[in-house]
């Protein structure tokens, strides 16, 4: 599997959401709003951090955690991405800011 660059990330995740949102009308009538993606996505990032503490042996554990911590990890991602785009924020000028904001701060 390759490495993507983020603007082929962006693209393949509003494309996914596209599809995804069929199947919300098909099952729904009507997608699902900004705000039930973002309470889509504060779902998983919870389930991010129960995977964690299965990790490293803090949770009891069905032996499929670092599957599904990477799976988890992944799609917080592409929420995060879906999330900025529907709210017309670029996530790559976002990130580039806060890292430099950030890097500043901590003078590197």
């Amino acid at each position: 599997m390759k490495n993507m660059n983020f603007s082929e990330a962006v693209e393949r995740s509003v494309q996914l959401r596209k599809r995804y949102h069929q199947l919300e009308r098909q099952y729904h009538e009507k997608e699902w709003t900004v705000e039930e993606d973002a309470l889509a996505f504060l779902t998983d990032a919870g389930l991010v951090g129960r995977l964690t503490m299965s990790q490293q042996g803090r949770w009891p554990t069905n032996g499929e955690t670092a599957a599904e911590l990477e799976h988890k990890l992944g799609e917080c991602m592409w929420w995060l991405i879906i999330l900025g785009e529907r709210m017309d924020v670029d996530m790559s000028k976002a990130l580039e800011k806060f890292l430099s904001k950030t890097e500043k701060k901590l003078g590197d």
